[in-house]
């Protein structure tokens, strides 16, 4: 029994609701998939925390994940800091002002305060706008904003040159499964810049470990940038070779509610699946209320480190 019209179970979706109608729904228990929850931290001043995410975690509540996020994890972060320092000012909930990928880890950057927020979002707007038409070399684009992104990654097969500029646009298709579209390399597609460096080439494991710097912030852009060199991350569940989908079935999504209260998984991978190597490794940029330019590191995580590709 899920939904009830003036207490009687109702089971036909097109049953028509009058003035005066009592609607009820009784949702499910929620049972949410397992996600990591620690979260170290970085940086901390007034103004903006950075945290190093596991892989894993969701950044904001959506889908699947309504409590297990990076979002839910700084509220009770904050509501424990209050509940010890009774009397005392109250500190502001942290808002992230960027996403990582669900299976991405590294360093996301919150702000503590409404003029922070809107200072950070407009350095991340900045970095991105500079790229237009691919008409800026990497230089000149740096020389353009405060901020520097540098992702480590572990790339499929061995990147013959020790430094490639992908400059791909990145647009949407229909996909099943993911309602605003997928993100993918297309040539109708809006600018994205990324600086690829060879750190070390695993001949034996066929695999090579890079360092990317991105100079536009086009969601997933580092694991479609790869792949359409042919060169996807290593375990990454979704993009082949081309920087599009790789389609495991045809079929089209159940919108039918599972056990848990929740939708049924879609037939083919989605982006927030995990498995590929991608961590959010260096960021430097210049304090939004000091100007202070700030560098912040995350340790790699020790699925690099069990590759034993450490640098």
């Amino acid at each position: 029994m899920q939904i009830t019209v003036d207490g009687k179970v109702v089971v036909d979706p097109n049953i028509v609701l009058r003035a005066g109608t009592e609607l009820v729904y009784q949702r499910l228990p929620w049972r949410e998939p397992y996600a990591p929850y620690l979260l170290e931290v970085l940086f901390e001043d007034d103004h903006l925390i950075a945290i190093n995410k596991p892989s894993g975690l969701q950044v904001l509540p959506g889908g699947l994940f309504q409590q297990r996020t990076v979002l839910t994890q700084l509220q009770w972060r904050v509501k424990n800091q209050r509940s010890e320092l009774t009397g005392q000012e109250l500190s502001p909930v942290p808002v992230p002002v960027h996403r990582l990928g669900r299976g991405t880890s590294g360093i996301l950057l919150c702000a503590k305060t409404k003029l922070a927020k809107t200072r950070l979002a407009a350095l991340f707007a900045d970095k991105t706008s500079a790229v237009v038409g691919n008409r800026k070399s990497d230089t000149e684009v740096n020389k353009a904003v405060k901020m520097s992104k540098v992702y480590r990654a572990l790339a499929c097969g061995i990147i013959n040159e020790d430094e490639i500029v992908i400059g791909q646009p990145i647009g949407t298709l229909k996909y099943p499964g993911v309602a605003k579209g997928l993100y993918v390399a297309s040539p109708s597609g809006r600018p994205a810049l990324s600086k690829v460096h060879v750190l070390k080439r695993d001949v034996p494991n066929n695999l090579t470990v890079v360092q990317v710097e991105i100079q536009s912030g086009r969601p997933h852009q580092i694991r479609i940038h790869l792949s359409f060199i042919g060169h996807p991350l290593i375990g990454d569940p979704l993009y082949v070779s081309g920087g599009i989908p790789q389609l495991s079935a045809t079929e089209t999504l159940d919108e039918t509610f599972a056990e848990d209260g929740g939708y049924n998984r879609p037939a083919n991978p989605v982006p927030g699946d995990c498995g590929y190597y991608l961590h959010a490794h260096q960021l430097v940029l210049s304090h939004p209320m000091t100007n202070e330019m700030l560098k912040i590191t995350a340790e790699l995580p020790s699925a690099f480190i069990n590759h034993e590709l450490t640098i």
